[in-house]
């Protein structure tokens, strides 16, 4: 009973921190890499790869061989992003920076077997987010789009309770998941025009959406050194945002796109296993974020969009237990870029283009049920340019440059039963 207790209050506590806090997680769009400390470790990569609680954010069905077991983390999260105007009109030029800088991002899951032989996994997390922040004094009219401050604050919330069970050699796990979003725009005012909206366009506070998705997974172990691992999320059909009907498509709908990811797990050697995964985004089957920036009036019934494309995520990692007490990890991940040089003057507000992540951690077992666990993560600075394109049309001889760059620390901490 008092696991129980403090389980759910820890819960709670995690969801109240995540609701009340800034995501901005724009490491493959603006999908998460990974939700964990050791998942950010591995930069992400772990279909296949079943050893703690939070597996089951990647994988429901590798819950299914974790055991009684209570994860808590949070990563403190560093985007830089910004945008180098040259010939610009519309937008200042020069070298001009995003503020806000730094997000603390919790998630916690905890993993219970139960008497049927299933096991069932409450995880939540934050599955995304995008984050801008720009200020006034700025060459030209002093901002950027000339509306004063601009940027806007997206943030995911995401709850997950698995089912999960082993049979043999096959494990599966289903996962219903509760979504949450919030999101806010500022300084839009300049695209009005084109707005079927104008009034749900910009400068309107938080507003709130929420939906139901499912995610489901297999893991087969086809032999005891070679794992396949194979995960899906549908696309989350989420209530509107109401009050910037005026900005996404479709009057408001800005849906949670599908995933999907597949891998492998090699054990190389008694305490080494080396993880490959492939994942696709597919930003494409939401309106509001890959319709073309030319496709209509922002709001309309498949009008303007970010123009974003789906996305292709590449993740190579390797863990390798040094000792009974320490266990170390490292990882590579290459991201498609989703923005395209025709769409770099909305997306000044909305720059998702990193590419490479690098990423190492580890696990310390300070005692036979608790450990502490670590990750460092940095992206290279990305760019892409294209010409500015304003409501009125494109600017001859303009050129904007987005850029982001980030790095991360992550801290958790396991607990056995």
């Amino acid at each position: 009973m008092n696991y129980l207790k403090s389980t759910t209050f820890g819960l709670g506590l995690a969801v109240g921190a995540m609701v009340l806090s800034t995501q901005a997680n724009a490491t493959a769009g603006y999908f998460a890499l990974g939700y964990g400390t050791n998942q950010r470790a591995l930069a992400g990569a772990g279909v296949a790869h079943r050893h703690e609680a939070m597996s089951a954010t990647i994988n429901p069905a590798l819950a299914a061989g974790v055991g009684h077991q209570f994860q808590l983390g949070a990563e403190l999260f560093s985007p830089h992003r910004g945008y180098t105007g040259t010939g610009t009109g519309f937008v200042p030029t020069g070298a001009v920076d995003s503020g806000s800088n730094y997000f603390l991002v919790p998630n916690l899951s905890y993993n219970r077997p139960l008497d049927n032989g299933g096991v069932l996994n409450i995880s939540v997390y934050g599955n995304g987010g995008m984050n801008t922040d720009y200020g006034t004094g700025l060459a030209g009219c002093g901002s950027v789009y000339c509306g004063g401050p601009a940027g806007v604050d997206l943030s995911q919330l995401f709850i997950s309770a698995t089912y999960a069970r082993e049979s043999g050699n096959l494990s599966w796990g289903i996962a219903p998941t509760i979504a949450m979003q919030r999101f806010k725009a500022e300084g839009l005012g300049a695209f009005a025009a084109i707005s079927m909206d104008p009034t749900s366009l910009t400068n309107n506070g938080y507003d709130y959406s929420y939906g139901i998705g499912l995610r489901a997974g297999v893991v087969w172990k086809a032999t005891p050194e070679l794992s396949f691992g194979l995960s899906a999320q549908t696309k989350f059909n989420m209530s509107k945002f109401d009050k910037y009907a005026g900005l996404f498509a479709d009057g408001g709908d800005f849906d949670i796109p599908a995933s999907v990811t597949a891998g492998v797990e090699w054990k190389a050697g008694p305490r080494t296993k080396v993880m490959l995964d492939f994942q696709r985004i597919f930003y494409s089957g939401v309106g509001a974020i890959s319709n073309a920036g030319n496709a209509g009036a922002l709001g309309a019934p498949g009008g303007a969009g970010f123009g974003w494309d789906d996305v292709n995520v590449i993740k190579l990692a390797a863990e390798w237990e040094a000792s009974d007490k320490m266990t170390w990890r490292a990882g590579y991940a290459h991201a498609s870029n989703p923005v395209g040089p025709e769409d770099v003057t909305l997306n000044i507000i909305a720059p998702g283009i990193v590419k490479h992540h690098f990423s190492v951690g580890g696990t310390y077992s300070f005692s036979d049920r608790n450990a502490l666990d670590f990750a460092v993560t940095y992206v290279p600075k990305s760019t892409v340019s294209g010409l500015e394109v304003t409501p009125g049309g494109i600017t001859p001889g303009s050129n904007i440059e987005l850029n982001m760059r980030q790095v991360s620390v992550t801290i958790g901490w396991t607990h056995n039963f």
